[in-house]
């Protein structure tokens, strides 16, 4: 039987947090759970395009309980901010969706805090947002949902050098910054079983989602590249290996809501090596599975981000 977004249970009363939730698979993510009662927090960075799609939400459910909070990824005192914000409130949080990301930045860029801007962005700032909220995530027995990909396949930890401070490519890159996603669940799975956290904590990643991410990596970084994806790529290829952003969401959506969920578990869409079709248990590649590295990777992101759990 297929999983759809009709199998959500009520929600109503739950708080939940989604970053990155002012467009694409975030968006839907935040859209769906707010038609399910959810109190939707659309956690980004600009409060413009974040009120723009809290607009659009409402539109699709009045009276839906979806709010703004200001938040940038790539800075650690902006998630320290956030985190504080919801500490003063102290109310507990049932659901995290950490999926927030930028994908495949041409150029070598550096985040306020001198991390490459693609590991701040997708694992550093949501390994210390999750370590800042843990206790109102313990108090909720939260559901925790990292968003990965499909090329944490290709990714490797790169301990000695995770900010690719020498040898910079943009896609091996940011699979480096899906791959530490998907350890991240993991390793958040096995910590939470041997600390009584509470926590359930799984990840999803979306297959090919058409969402605006292309469109600043390095396939358009000419005129030219930019022609071929608005009048080739774009009409002709993209749709046979592709779905909607409402369709990525699925997987991000099962993984943070389904009651049948267990901790370590990874979801996505089940057709065409995972790049599209319903969402389902997606696989895991083996180098993922590597709880030295993970271990490993985890003591790297405390003290880089000067955040512990606990």
């Amino acid at each position: 039987m297929v999983w759809t977004a009709n199998d959500i249970p009520d929600l109503t009363g739950r708080l939940v947090i989604v970053t990155g939730s002012n467009s694409g698979t975030g968006y839907e993510t935040a859209r769906v759970l707010a038609g399910r009662g959810a109190d939707v927090v659309m956690a980004a960075r600009n409060a413009g395009k974040a009120e723009v799609a809290r607009q659009s939400i409402l539109a699709a459910h009045p009276g839906a309980l979806v709010r703004y909070e200001a938040l940038d990824l790539a800075s650690l005192a902006s998630v320290t901010d956030f985190a504080d914000r919801f500490a003063r409130a102290g109310r507990p949080i049932d659901i995290l969706v950490n999926n927030a990301g930028v994908m495949a930045l041409p150029r070598r860029q550096v985040s306020v805090d001198g991390f490459e801007l693609q590991m701040a962005t997708n694992y550093f700032g949501h390994f210390a947002l999750t370590a800042r909220l843990l206790p109102l995530l313990s108090a909720g027995a939260a559901r925790v949902v990292q968003v990965s990909s499909i090329v944490h396949r290709q990714g490797q930890i790169r301990l000695e050098d995770l900010n690719h401070e020498t040898g910079y490519r943009p896609w091996p890159v940011y699979a480096q910054s899906k791959l530490a996603m998907l350890m991240f669940a993991l390793e958040l799975a096995r910590r939470n079983d041997a600390n009584g956290w509470g926590l359930t904590s799984v990840a999803a990643h979306p297959g090919y989602a058409r969402t605006s991410l292309i469109e600043n990596g390095p396939m358009v970084s000419s005129a030219l590249a930019r022609a071929a994806l608005k009048y080739v790529f774009r009409p002709f290829i993209e749709p046979m290996i592709s779905h909607s952003a409402a369709e990525g969401a699925l997987p991000i959506l099962l993984a943070a809501t389904s009651p049948d969920v267990k901790s370590g578990a990874y979801f996505g869409p089940l057709q065409m090596s995972e790049m599209k079709g319903p969402p389902g248990v997606a696989e895991i590649r083996s180098h993922a599975l590597d709880a030295d590295v993970a271990a490993r990777l985890w003591s790297a992101s405390e003290r880089l981000t000067g955040v512990t759990f606990g």
